[in-house]
């Protein structure tokens, strides 16, 4: 999709220069900070604001808790031996310790290693070998499948887990004994801005998930990203995905530079988002385009203390509808563990929301797009996304082979593919690995499945590539449906039309196949599209298109 027509040119390019001028006027002016300062900062500016409530758990802690809580963890570990740079593995749901814990960790110039708690035995021991983890904070009701790794990583001692929650009497030292008797005050230590500070895991979806190393600068930098284009600071923040992932310690960061609160829930709940979105008043919150979609089809009133939304990479369609029932500001943008920002869409252009860019370069981020043969990509083109900058990922742990095939220089190659025009502005096409090859024709599977997904009976889906003697490959589609619909041949009609109408003939899909759930990657939630394709005979099941019977 592009821009309208109604828009000259001419007026726009001025638009788009005096945008870019703010991002430079932005970089000039930012203030370098480590998250321990950051700590420190707010505690005296908004000592008695609530920085984080974990809501349904009735834990908060002020701006001042924050401070002096962060403090006492970060003394109670370092007389347990914790010292600069060392690892420690951190195994909790959301809970208010987890949030401390990070900062007490960032105070002492210590590395986080976040740690899922949907990991098997063998998912965490490898992250805690992989990092050489010298100690790990585990929740007690992790703590049977923590206490199962086999072999046991030889980098951790028994005596160096802490547990957190009901007594056990298990392994290791229970937090509320580490902390009996520890003072709150500032811990020394020589933390610099590039310092690391987390080792980030992202999705598996070619094996076990890479470490990203992550400094203290890189989430001064994304926080600041983030509330650049902001007109005024908001009150509220709502967080739902569970903290180890990056999302909620970027919400909280955000929320830290503008002195609101962060609403923290136990998980992300397609059912009970909005609701929690009225009952704390938020004002802005990260909003997943399902969600979105669940609320349309419930008929949801939409009125809402909401004053802008995060809707990454949501469909055009999808954003009009969810402005016009939310009446909300919406902001798109592009964006990845590794970088934190790339693009984002300045609301100056609010006029432009719907046009289905992902805005311009963020600040601190120059941006390439790229062939394959390494040429650069042409104007209008699609080319996979390179991006340098301050504040972006130092490396991957542990993985030479990566980091000098997914870096060139200082660029850093994202492996998705994106079109620009001649003004800046960029559109997400889909994962450079995420395309099919039909009779010739690339087709980028994200677009097949952001089209099919605005029919309301789907949940969700994922476009896959089947193997084919004529064509090379066909498209299959692995649909989950809402609860409450089966897989008539209604649906399937339905899915065919809407397709037909959508897309160009050589997109719509060829074979069609209902999942009760779709695998998930356990460390970010999405499709794990290998699952899907690693099966022996990729038509069973299947509804075939062009034959019109199941196989």
């Amino acid at each position: 999709m592009t821009f309208p027509t109604k828009l000259r040119q001419n007026q726009l390019k001025e638009r788009v220069e005096n945008a870019l001028r703010k991002v430079e006027a932005l970089e000039s002016t930012y203030e370098t900070v480590t998250i321990g300062q950051m700590v420190s900062i707010r505690a005296r500016t908004h000592s008695s604001t609530t920085a984080v409530d974990v809501f349904e758990r009735g834990e908060r802690a002020t701006y001042s808790d924050m401070e002096r809580l962060s403090n006492r963890y970060a003394n109670a570990l370092r007389a347990l031996g914790v010292r600069k740079q060392d690892r420690i593995g951190v195994m909790l749901p959301n809970r208010i310790e987890f949030p401390i814990l990070w900062f007490a960790i960032a105070k002492l110039g210590a590395v986080i290693v976040p740690i899922n708690m949907r990991y098997t035995p063998r998912e965490v021991e490898y992250i805690l070998s992989d990092t050489q983890a010298q100690f790990a904070v585990v929740d007690c009701a992790a703590l049977p499948v923590f206490s199962a790794m086999q072999p046991w990583p030889q980098s951790l001692s028994a005596e160096r887990v802490i547990l957190v929650g009901e007594p056990s009497h298990g392994m290791g030292t229970e937090l509320s004994e580490l902390l009996r008797g520890v003072d709150d005050s500032l811990v020394e230590e020589d933390v610099s801005p590039d310092d690391l500070l987390n080792i980030q895991y992202t999705s598996g979806t070619t094996g076990f998930p890479k470490g990203c190393m992550l400094t203290h600068d890189y989430w001064g930098v994304s926080s600041y990203q983030g509330i650049c284009w902001d007109e005024e600071p908001h009150k509220s923040y709502l967080s739902a995905q569970p903290f180890f992932y990056g999302d909620p310690q970027q919400h909280l960061m955000r929320s830290y530079r503008q002195g609101g609160t962060l609403y923290l829930a136990p998980r992300l709940s397609s059912t009970r988002f909005v609701g929690w979105i009225k009952q704390h008043r938020i004002e802005w919150c990260q909003f997943p385009e399902v969600i979105g979609r669940q609320a349309e089809a419930d008929d949801d009133d939409g009125a809402t203390c909401l004053k802008q939304t995060l809707n990454w990479g949501w469909s055009p369609d999808s954003v009009r509808r969810f402005r016009n029932r939310f009446r909300v500001r919406t902001q798109d943008a592009y964006g990845m563990t590794e970088i934190g920002f790339g693009t984002l869409m300045p609301h100056q252009f609010e006029d432009l929301a719907e046009s289905g860019s992902v805005g311009i370069r963020a600040p601190f981020r120059s941006l390439r797009l790229m062939n394959e043969d390494g040429s650069p990509t042409p104007i209008g083109g699609v080319g996979e996304l390179w991006v340098s900058g301050r504040g972006s990922l130092a490396g991957y742990w542990n993985k030479p082979e990566a980091n000098a095939a997914l870096f060139e220089g200082d660029w850093f190659k994202t492996g998705d593919l994106l079109r620009r025009d001649e003004l800046g502005f960029h559109w997400l096409v889909g994962r450079k690995k995420d395309v099919i090859r039909r009779s010739g024709e690339n087709i980028a599977a994200r677009e097949v499945e952001a089209i099919i997904r605005e029919i309301p009976e789907i949940a969700d889906l994922a476009a896959v590539p089947v193997s084919d003697p004529q064509r090379g490959e066909e498209i299959k589609i692995c649909v989950e449906l809402r609860e409450g619909f089966t897989a008539d041949n209604l649906v399937i009609q339905r899915i065919l039309e809407h397709a037909r109408a959508n897309l160009a003939a050589f997109k719509v899909p060829r074979y069609i196949a209902f999942t009760r759930k779709l695998p998930r990657t356990i460390s970010s939630n999405k499709v794990l599209k290998r699952a899907l394709m690693a099966v022996s005979d990729p038509l069973t099941g299947a509804y075939d298109i062009k034959e019109k019977r199941w196989h």
